[in-house]
């Protein structure tokens, strides 16, 4: 099991503030999972009936995503699930097909509207914690684009500096990759977002996992709490 603490100053900085954590080992990523497909389909249809007729604003009404509006909206941002689950329901789109632990993960995102980091665990390098942007931090994203952090965000970090932001998204070094075999999601909750709703989303992941990988062996489910 990989240790994750915070910071002091994310609990002052964020009071409220909910961090899930799923570690997972023994799992498998190489091959398509028709399963986790089923679900990934029963998921849009889902949506499409539950959000019929649902406009910008009514999702914004629902309250996991108005806390994350208001946490975007202070950065001047747009929260991306929100984007995600519009496309689904109003553009008929589908899920996207990256490999079974990331699809998995997408899965849940937009049933739970929880914004979820997956990393591979073996890439990530002690000691990690969950920790506020300072001026001058950086991220090089999955794209390979370097990106300067606003002061203020909630970020996590490893002995490399940081590894995933809520505004940015994740590094280039930890994301799990075909070849992952334990990985750590890492769920991130403003105020306003639940320690309730943050546990069933974790449920929802794990159980999205075990659809391909049902011997997978959990290393730890938790939350921090700011």
């Amino acid at each position: 099991m990989i240790n994750v603490s915070a910071t002091s100053e994310w609990k002052t900085a964020h009071t409220g503030a909910v961090i899930g954590l799923l570690e997972l080992s023994g799992v498998e990523n190489g091959s398509p999972s028709l399963l986790l497909d089923q679900r990934k389909r029963a998921t849009e249809a889902r949506l499409r009936t539950v959000y019929a007729g649902y406009r910008r604003q009514d999702f914004l009404a629902l309250p996991v995503m108005a806390a994350y509006e208001k946490y975007y909206r202070h950065f001047d941002k747009t929260y991306h699930v929100l984007l995600q689950v519009e496309s689904i329901v109003l553009k008929a789109r589908n899920l996207p097909n990256v490999s079974p632990l990331v699809d998995a993960n997408f899965t849940a995102e937009v049933s739970t509207l929880v914004l979820t980091a997956g990393h591979d665990s073996s890439m990530l390098e002690p000691p990690i914690v969950i920790d506020v942007s300072h001026a001058g931090d950086e991220l090089v994203n999955m794209n390979g684009e370097k990106k300067l952090i606003r002061p203020g965000d909630m970020v996590m970090r490893d002995r490399r500096g940081v590894c995933c932001t809520i505004l940015y998204g994740q590094d280039n070094r930890s994301p799990i990759s075909p070849q992952s075999d334990q990985v750590l999601y890492v769920a991130y909750a403003p105020i306003g977002v639940t320690q309730e709703q943050v546990q069933t989303h974790l449920h929802q992941l794990e159980e999205n996992i075990r659809l391909f990988a049902p011997r997978a062996v959990m290393e730890q489910n938790r939350l921090l709490i700011a």
